[in-house]
């Protein structure tokens, strides 16, 4: 059925209508999609903003002792002689340790229950204990999966105490095989369980909203690629799959899935995906901007960058339970390293102009500097918090949103480009294949569309009368708007279906199905009472032949036939037509 992007007629450049018209659809599509997207932001951006509150409770000061044969939570609550509270826990190496809080806050209700929070680090071994008013002791110890069932959403590690006689005063914490990459204890607060469950409520819909964008734009962009095939919507998707494994486990849901999976396990989950994020991120950056914008140097920095990405991400799974320490420094090192190397980047894209520099900077500024900040707390630049400890996935969330609208910007840049690239090949075609003074097909293009032909087919050969007197008489000029009136005249009795083509010199060409032809006479009389230059009047003569035109055999019969009529047409008096016997026959 036709509908608004077919085209009025048949013409060399259907082919280009029809894409400009789908470049309109595309571009309002787009325009859609960033309507969309502009109110996602808003909603996304207030979830975010309401997830602050997941970051809930009383901070707790921190004091840190070795752990020490003879050593037991009574004797060590007994002992804060034995603690540090002034030398930072990250100054300390990997162990054993005693972490004991200072006097909890005084709480209205003694009697209600606290949540001990804490940010979820690499340990082997968790045990934490409450001291109660009355000298009462009470505790949980945990292996690396009993860690694990503990984990609550925004990977904070939480144990619940309830009093039973006297309100908790004091906390203790052992802490067996600390890594202590980032800290012993991270973040301790207490409590209560409305906060807790506030905090879980906000932060579930924090990351579905994340899970469910980041899942649509990768069905989006997966569907997109297979029709474009362009290698950066391919990256990116690898950029969004990454993020959905990260988005999982780094928010504590995968412990909720797999309660029976080790804590550190999960944590090396998050190494492995970060690096193959960046990995696929870098891949991006390299295939997003021109082929000629990074040629040489800028290429293969990238690569090198990105494979050591992809390496460090294998190493992670093989060793990282046993070398966690060097294989984390090592990671930071990079992912500090990884901003420089992309502003090189842009410096080169600057320096040669790319058209697409600033979709990239609008879309990749918030990631990377997430990036820049987040090294710097790895590599204890800066101190601890939460949300430079949480800032990939709102970083990402961004980036997500906004990347989406500068992708769908250059895929409509790219096709404007495909569009005119493809104008100008329907042009060059149809200068190549159109005589230049009709605008008639001429002899090479006329037999490629001719043959073969399915079924017989009927040849008209135009000649005009004495053009030779024509051109003696009015010029060349002259003669050439008589054959610019003589082709409009062919053009105007030429059926949908016919071939019209200028065959060389004053000889003209008709060519169709034999109910589709038009009546010769009525075409000799149209012929001579059209008015030409100076009140001159010319006539014309045709030779007529039908036959088959399966191949260059059948036309060079056809055409000779057609020939000797128009031979005799012109013996017997010119102005007429002759018809010679079927090609069939002969």
């Amino acid at each position: 059925m036709a509908g608004v992007c077919d085209p009025p007629g048949a013409t060399p450049l259907t082919k280009y209508w029809r894409l400009e018209c789908e470049a309109g659809r595309m571009m309002w599509s787009c325009r859609t999609v960033l309507f969309a997207l502009l109110l996602a932001i808003g909603v996304f951006g207030a979830a975010s903003a309401r997830a602050q509150a997941g970051v809930v409770g009383a901070t707790l000061s921190t004091c840190v002792a070795r752990i020490a044969p003879g050593d037991s939570p009574r004797t060590m609550f007994a002992r804060p002689d034995r603690f540090d509270c002034t030398t930072p826990q990250t100054a300390y190496a990997r162990g054993d340790y005693w972490v004991l809080s200072g006097p909890l806050p005084a709480a209205t209700d003694g009697s209600r229950p606290i949540r001990v929070r804490q940010a979820s680090v690499w340990q082997d071994r968790l045990a934490v204990y409450a001291l109660a008013a009355d000298g009462r002791i009470t505790g949980v110890a945990n292996d690396q999966v009993g860690i694990s069932r503990h984990v609550r959403l925004g990977a904070v590690v939480e144990h619940r105490f309830a009093p039973s006689t006297a309100p908790i005063v004091r906390l203790l914490w052992r802490i067996d095989g600390a890594s202590n990459l980032r800290g012993i204890v991270v973040g301790p607060r207490i409590a209560s369980d409305v906060d807790s469950i506030r905090s879980d409520l906000l932060f579930a819909a924090f990351y579905a909203a994340f899970i469910g964008l980041v899942g649509g734009l990768l069905i989006y962009n997966l569907a997109l690629w297979n029709v474009l095939r362009h290698d950066f919507q391919l990256a990116y998707c690898g950029v969004l799959g990454c993020l959905l494994f990260y988005a999982l486990s780094s928010s504590g849901a995968l412990a909720w899935m797999l309660p029976s999976v080790e804590n550190n396990r999960r944590i090396l989950l998050n190494y492995v995906v970060l690096c193959w994020g960046m990995s696929a991120a870098l891949t991006f950056c390299a295939h997003f901007f021109e082929t000629r914008i990074l040629e040489g140097w800028p290429q293969r920095l990238i690569a090198v960058t990105s494979w050591t990405f992809g390496v460090l991400g294998v190493l992670f799974m093989a060793v990282g339970a046993f070398a966690i320490t060097p294989l984390d420094r090592l990671y930071s090192l990079v992912m500090f390293a990884s901003p420089a190397i992309v502003l090189a980047v842009l410096w080169r894209a600057w320096q040669r102009q790319s058209r697409f520099l600033w979709l990239f900077l609008i879309s990749w500024i918030s990631p990377f500097a997430m990036l820049a900040v987040r090294s710097s707390y790895n590599l204890g630049l800066v101190p601890w918090s939460f949300w430079i400890d949480n800032s990939t996935l709102v970083a990402m969330a961004i980036e997500t949103l906004v990347a989406s609208m500068a992708i769908a910007h250059r895929i409509l840049m790219l096709s404007r480009e495909r569009d005119e690239a493809v104008r100008q090949e329907a042009i060059s075609r149809e200068l190549a294949d159109t005589d230049p003074l009709t605008g008639l097909l001429n002899r090479r293009a006329f037999l490629a569309r001719a043959i073969p032909a399915d079924g017989p087919r009927t040849l008209m050969l135009f000649d005009i009368d004495h053009f030779k007197q024509v051109n003696d008489t009015i010029g060349h000029d002259g003669g050439d708007e008589v054959l610019r009136l003589f082709a409009r005249t062919l053009r105007y009795y030429a059926l949908p279906g016919v071939l019209v083509a200028r065959m060389g010199g004053e000889e003209f060409a008709l060519l169709g199905e034999e109910g589709a032809m038009p009546d010769p006479e009525l075409m000799l009389a149209s012929v001579r009472a059209e008015r030409l230059p100076f009140d001159l009047r010319i006539t014309s003569s045709i030779g007529i032949c039908h036959g088959p035109l399966a191949d260059e055999n059948d036309w060079k019969r056809l055409y000779r036939l057609a020939d000797q009529a128009l031979f005799q047409a012109k013996t017997a008096g010119r102005d007429r037509a002759g018809r010679a016997p079927s090609a069939i026959a002969a």
